[in-house]
């Protein structure tokens, strides 16, 4: 069965979480300020990590006042969870790209996208090879209610019900909780090993996950 509209839909929606935003920015200019300061964040973490990170080389490089950054965030704790979800929207959103064309006919290939999509935030988005998705700040820095992983796996278990394959359900949560995790580790040893990603084992990681939910929950 071709993956819906609704599917791609849901994918791109980011999952509920407390906004780290002081406020929304009502104004185009000012959205386009935080913005700024998101790409700025960014790059200052991909040259020298979350620790050094500040707020004032953080306005220094997006070229705003201090109080301008204080004015929408908190800490550079918030600026980042702003990038982190704005990450996972980003990822979210291109793998429903993939999904809507309805070209994808088994449960695999929509994990295979989902992997390869993952692989390449790891190439192209700034930031993302230290951050991922906020572990290295705060396990739970996407929701209070459940970690990073448990988030990502709670979006990507939606996308393979509406794929038609397997039906919701605490053993499909349990089952894509432990493929996002084991996918992930595997990952972070791949970039490790290749600054492209050791394609050989990126290679394996796939076929372990999909074993992996063969043998579980799509069997």
């Amino acid at each position: 069965m071709a993956v819906t509209h609704q599917s791609a839909n849901r994918a791109k929606s980011l999952p509920e979480a407390n906004s780290p935003l002081r406020r929304a920015p009502v104004q185009e200019r000012s959205a386009a300020r935080v913005q700024r300061m998101l790409n700025a964040c960014a790059e200052i973490v991909e040259e020298l990590g979350y620790e050094g990170l500040t707020t004032t080389l953080l306005a220094e490089r997006a070229g705003v006042a201090i109080g301008s950054v204080y004015q929408f965030f908190p800490d550079k704790r918030a600026v980042v969870q702003a990038l982190t979800q704005r990450n996972l929207n980003s990822y979210l959103s291109k793998l429903g790209q993939k999904l809507a064309d309805g070209s994808f006919s088994h449960w695999q290939e929509v994990v295979d996208a989902a992997i390869d999509e993952y692989i390449e935030m790891h190439r192209s988005a700034p930031g993302f090879r230290v951050l991922h998705f906020g572990d290295v700040v705060d396990r739970h820095l996407l929701a209070a209610d459940r970690d990073n992983d448990g988030v990502i796996a709670r979006s990507l278990g939606e996308v393979i019900v509406e794929h038609g394959d397997v039906k919701p359900g605490s053993e499909l949560d349990l089952a894509m909780l432990i493929a996002v995790t084991t996918g992930d580790a595997l990952i972070k040893l791949a970039f490790r090993q290749d600054s492209e990603g050791d394609p050989a084992i990126l290679a394996q990681a796939k076929l372990i996950i999909r074993d992996y939910l063969a043998r579980t929950v799509m069997s």
